[in-house]
């Protein structure tokens, strides 16, 4: 049963949790991530985000920020690709 639960429920993560279950990702790094997720303006106009909040990977409850792991790696791909 637990197995299935897994499956079903998303796995979420605050920034330190998921620096340390995928160690490629720095705590600090991650932040500048979700920063840069959403729209700003800068001294050259409007900066566009990255697509993180687009894609789900960003999950706001009041001033605490999750991350949806599966959603944020399949993000990380869709970066691969684009660059290809």
């Amino acid at each position: 049963q637990r197995a299935y639960l897994e499956s079903v429920r998303p796995t979420l993560f605050t920034v330190e949790q998921f620096s340390l279950a995928q160690p490629a990702f720095t705590g600090p790094a991650v932040r500048n991530l979700i920063f840069r997720a959403e729209p700003r303006y800068s001294s050259r106009g409007q900066v566009p985000g990255n697509g993180l909040l687009e894609c789900g990977a960003i999950v706001r409850i009041g001033r605490k920020v999750l991350i949806h792991e599966k959603r944020f790696l399949e993000w990380v791909e869709r970066q691969n690709e684009v660059q290809k």
